[in-house]
């Protein structure tokens, strides 16, 4: 991977660390407990407890995306940024550019 490519992918793990951050920040207002006494009927206050589960499981994912994503930058400047942990061929640039925190090539990570 070139400079140039990688400057970019770290353009990009800085960008999707800003965005990550703000979709933690809304999802733990969202996955507040709903109070008993909230006037809500039976069914909209499954639906609101089914809702906020599925947030609680969005949120949980953004926080290890968020991990993923800062340990990507630790390691961008590195020679090691941009090799496949299994195979330890290159990484491809689209990939690296779409998923920065890829650890795997599309062959390794398709065989898991």
């Amino acid at each position: 991977m070139t400079q140039n490519e990688k400057d970019s992918v770290k353009k990009k793990i800085e960008e999707e660390i800003l965005l990550t951050q703000e979709q933690i920040s809304a999802l733990k207002e969202k996955v507040k407990p709903i109070a008993p006494d909230c006037s809500l009927g039976r069914l909209t206050r499954l639906e609101a407890m089914g809702e906020q589960h599925m947030n609680n499981k969005i949120l949980e994912e953004s926080k290890i995306k968020l991990t993923r994503l800062k340990n990507a930058l630790l390691r961008v400047d590195k020679p090691i940024f941009g090799i496949c942990i299994e195979c330890e061929e290159e990484i491809g640039f689209g990939r690296m550019s779409i998923r920065p925190e890829s650890v795997r090539c599309v062959e390794c990570a398709s065989k898991m």
